[in-house]
């Protein structure tokens, strides 16, 4: 039985669920209307329960329709993990990185995990993405909107839903706050109890990514402090310690100037999260109504993104992402068609409100060189404005011939350098990068300045999904990003 997919699907679940649902849609009539007459940007039509109408792909079949409720109401109940004031900020900054006067970058674990969960981890990924906030703003001038897949980057979509080992078939590990990756049966149930503890999980990784980003941990007069272990005797910890040098004299100059070091805008930073809209359920509960603006912000994370698998203009993900307010992303991979993702950003973004819409970019890098300038082209033509973002992990991943997926450095550079190429022949603003990256000194991505060969990659691969960036090769391509970003800078009349 499908997670409520459809209309015949609903009237097949439980009179409880059927009766909380009713529920629900009765509660907010009137909050609709009232959406609906000021903002008609999003027809009346829209509900946060219209998604439920529309065939969706990716949800898991949770056995205990009644537990499912239960868990749902307890959510609904529970206080927002980011605020709507804090998305519109985030839609703000996206908008001039649309336009060239801002760099997004956004990093993360692949999908983040119960086993795993410890302050050690953030504070380490959260270092790396600074350390390379730092390293872009040098090179392109310009300000870095920091956005973590963090805080809620749980569920995962599949490609198959059955796995198989050794003769034994079994259901596919979808994310923590789904089931479990032990191969074995029992744990491969979904069980909507882990929504509880994802929620839980998120909120405590949201409250110290804020104490970081605003109690000092974060102040620019720290560069130099941000180091890891690990990068202690390489070659980008050599550069990153070189330019941290520099920083120190830039703020000597400017304390000098009257801007001192306890200066507000010197000692925060704005940080932001964000995941893939795929668990539609654990979405809509922490969907809430914005009282400032009358708005629906799915509270959740600041960003949330449609992924390559559920961006059917059909489908019930687009028709619940086209109700929020938060700034969405769309990944689009070649297969792509131009005159499609024109009609996805005109249903999510009818007022072509810029930061609204980014598209994430995930192609490989001789594809993108084919097909990227005719996507530019055909968003262009139709006048929308977006946030294009390199996302160069996704369409380079390979299996290692002791049988790990892991990921080519030399790839993974190659299809930023085709981004960057594309966007200077085709005069366009190269907005961001969207990495899966961790803090942690993981073998999973093969290559980079410390080479790490197919036989290293067993000694530290701990993902449970895809493989990412360690600290040092991310460092590295934020290098290589920082250099693009100045030479753009030096052409710009």
């Amino acid at each position: 039985m499908a997670l409520m997919t459809t209309p015949a699907s609903l009237s097949s679940f439980s009179p409880l669920l059927n009766l909380h649902s009713r529920h629900r849609q009765q509660s907010s009539v009137r909050r609709r209307l009232t959406i609906s007459a000021v903002h008609a940007a999003v027809p009346a039509s829209w509900s946060l329960e219209s998604w439920r109408h529309k065939k969706a792909l990716q949800l898991p079949e949770y056995p205990d329709p009644i537990e499912l409720v239960s868990v749902l109401k307890t959510l609904e109940s529970f206080p927002p993990i980011v605020f709507a004031g804090e998305a519109r900020s985030l839609e703000k900054k996206l908008g001039q990185a649309a336009t060239g006067n801002a760099f997004l970058l956004q990093g993360g674990d692949c999908a983040e995990s119960f086993k795993e969960f410890n302050a050690n981890n953030i504070r380490d990924t959260f270092r790396v993405l600074l350390q390379m906030s730092v390293v872009l703003m040098f090179g392109g001038q310009m300000p870095v909107v920091k956005v973590g897949r963090m805080a809620g980057q749980f569920a995962k979509p599949r490609s198959d839903p059955f796995e198989e080992k050794d003769g034994a078939k079994l259901p596919s590990y979808r994310g923590d706050n789904i089931n479990a990756d032990s191969f074995d049966e029992k744990s491969r149930v979904p069980d909507p109890q882990r929504m509880i503890r994802a929620y839980l999980q998120s909120v405590s990784t949201l409250n110290l990514l804020r104490a970081f980003a605003t109690g000092g941990y974060a102040a620019m007069q720290r560069v130099t402090h941000w180091n890891l272990d690990f990068t202690e005797h390489s070659e980008q910890g050599d550069k990153y310690r070189e330019l941290a040098h520099r920083v120190d004299e830039a703020l000597g100059f400017m304390a000098a100037a009257g801007l001192t070091v306890d200066h507000p805008i010197m000692t925060k930073t704005d940080f932001y999260t964000s995941h893939e809209c795929l668990l539609l359920p654990y979405e809509q509960a922490l969907t809430r109504e914005d009282s400032t603006s009358g708005l629906y912000y799915d509270c959740s994370a600041h960003m949330l993104w449609v992924g390559e698998r559920t961006r059917q203009l059909d489908g019930a993900h687009v028709e619940f992402l086209r109700g929020v307010a938060n700034p969405l992303g769309i990944k689009v991979s070649d297969k792509m068609d131009p005159n499609e993702l024109v009609k996805l950003i005109e249903i999510l973004n009818p007022k072509n409100k810029p930061g609204r819409i980014t598209v994430i970019v995930r192609m490989g890098a001789d594809n993108l060189r084919v097909k990227l300038p005719h996507l530019i082209r055909a968003v262009r033509g139709a006048g929308q404005i977006v946030t294009w973002v390199s996302d160069p992990m996704h369409g380079n991943t390979t299996k290692a011939p002791c049988g790990l997926k892991t990921r080519s450095f030399d790839a993974i550079r190659a299809e930023v350098r085709a981004f960057f190429d594309v966007h200077d022949q085709e005069g366009s603003y190269p907005g961001g990068v969207h990495l899966e990256m961790t803090g942690q000194n993981v073998t999973e991505c093969v290559g980079g300045s410390r080479t790490i060969t197919y036989n290293d990659l067993s000694s530290r691969y701990h993902t449970h999904c895809d493989p990412r960036l360690n600290a040092s090769q991310s460092l590295e391509l934020a290098f290589i990003i920082a250099e693009r970003l100045r030479k753009r800078r030096l052409a710009s009349p």
